[in-house]
């Protein structure tokens, strides 16, 4: 059995089309491209809009195919949180959003297995950080007071 050949690209979430990246890469393999792109977008509709990783794998001989979906950025993640399309372009100084501690758990939660960190609260920081690169308070506060109240223990009823 020959090894099946992979294919990865970053496509929209729901709005993938059979032109490039995806169509001249499975266009060799002798693939119903359609069907794929239908069942990408159909397994990607949930980011709708956000930039989603995702790896198509073609047996050679049988012809059968399989998509694996990645799990969007942590910033994408935060950004649909908010609201908006894009974060400040000068983070620390201009806030361009706010989002509830709610969301950041959201997010925490999505992005917990693929996270190197131990612990819901871990990632959350993590998830903090990655708001003061983009500009976005949480709770009305800027990341830095917000983790400081974390590490205070003021928001650990949240992180059981």
């Amino acid at each position: 059995m020959a090894e099946a050949q992979k294919i990865s690209a970053l496509v929209t979430g729901g709005q993938a089309t059979a032109g490039p990246p995806l169509g001249p890469a499975l266009g060799p393999m002798g693939i119903n491209i359609t069907e794929v792109i239908k069942e990408i977008n159909e397994k990607t509709k949930d980011f709708d809009g956000m930039k989603v990783p995702i790896t198509v794998s073609v047996d050679p001989d049988t012809k059968k195919w399989d998509i694996e979906v990645g799990i969007p950025s942590a910033a994408a993640l935060v950004l649909k949180e908010a609201g908006i399309q894009k974060g400040s372009g000068t983070s620390g100084t201009d806030w361009v959003g706010d989002v509830g501690i709610d969301a950041i758990l959201k997010v925490a939660k999505t992005k917990l297995d693929l996270s190197y960190a131990s612990s819901i609260k871990s990632v959350a920081k993590e998830i903090i950080g990655t708001c003061l690169c983009l500009g976005i308070k949480i709770e009305g506060k800027t990341p830095k007071e917000l983790t400081a109240e974390i590490n205070e223990g003021k928001w650990d009823e949240k992180f059981k």
